[in-house]
């Protein structure tokens, strides 16, 4: 099994409320349809999550009643946004069925707990790709709380025997500044817990969920012998399918971890 993050830079404007990628995100599904490999997809949430929930502090649980207004705008965005991501798969030739971080999952003071994991087995069985995404749910010591794509990953790659992690986003890798403002930025093909120490955590784009920093950091806790974890650009065209083909790619590849 191969889980595949599609980073919400890759699927939407982050910068503009609900703008969707369609073209962007029908290419990333038909190089996954055209890999031949077991897949699940995991998808961020984007501008169709984090500028509401940054706005009414979501990230931070429950402060007081002017929030849910919020939480159930961030639910119903997030949720068209995962049936477009479906939509897509379907398209490409896939079985997908959305399914929502909160019918399996659970915070306990910011921390994701699997709950029920016999829903995504029994599709998984059938053939069918369960689609989570970056959500809110509810903590039981919060209220609620931001669910990201990249916590649900470690949770499914508990769960499904998992050869290979891929976190598909709108740069090469990990940079020591950011590569949009600084031409003179590195990027790192391999990364370990003691340079992610050293590489400023707020690189790209300061976002509920953590940042680059934040994926690179699951990414690390992931690893473990037999399994290669990557980040790659899914902005170039057929990168992810030779990723998932076993080609050399340009990537930044995690090494260690927890």
């Amino acid at each position: 099994m191969i889980l595949v993050k599609l980073g919400g830079s890759v699927i939407t404007d982050k910068s503009e409320y609900r703008t969707f990628d369609a073209p962007g995100v029908a290419m990333l599904c038909r190089e996954i349809k055209d890999s031949g490999k077991d897949v699940i997809v995991v998808h961020g949430a984007g501008s169709f999550g984090h500028i509401i929930a940054k706005e009414h502090g979501l990230a931070d649980g429950y402060k007081d009643k002017s929030q849910i207004p919020a939480v159930a705008e961030v639910c119903r965005d997030v949720r068209e946004l995962n049936g477009m991501v479906v939509s897509e798969l379907i398209s490409a030739g896939i079985p997908a069925v959305g399914v929502p971080p909160g019918s399996c999952f659970m915070m306990d003071d910011g921390v994701l707990s699997l709950g029920d994991a016999e829903v995504l087995r029994r599709f998984v069985d059938l053939g069918i790709m369960p689609v989570m995404f970056g959500d809110v749910v509810l903590d039981r010591k919060q209220g609620f709380g931001i669910c990201s794509g990249d916590q649900v990953m470690e949770r499914l790659c508990d769960l499904f025997p998992t050869e290979s992690v891929v976190f598909v986003s709108d740069v090469d890798g990990l940079y020591s500044t950011n590569p949009k403002e600084d031409p003179d930025a590195v990027m790192y093909g391999v990364v370990t817990e003691d340079l992610l120490g050293n590489v400023e955590s707020a690189m790209y784009v300061a976002d509920v969920t953590g940042g680059v920093a934040g994926k690179m950091r699951s990414m690390l806790r992931m690893c473990a012998p037999g399994r290669d974890c990557h980040m790659i650009n899914g902005k170039v065209p057929g990168r992810l399918l030779s990723l998932l083909r076993g080609e050399e790619v340009i990537s930044t590849k995690a090494i260690g971890g927890d």
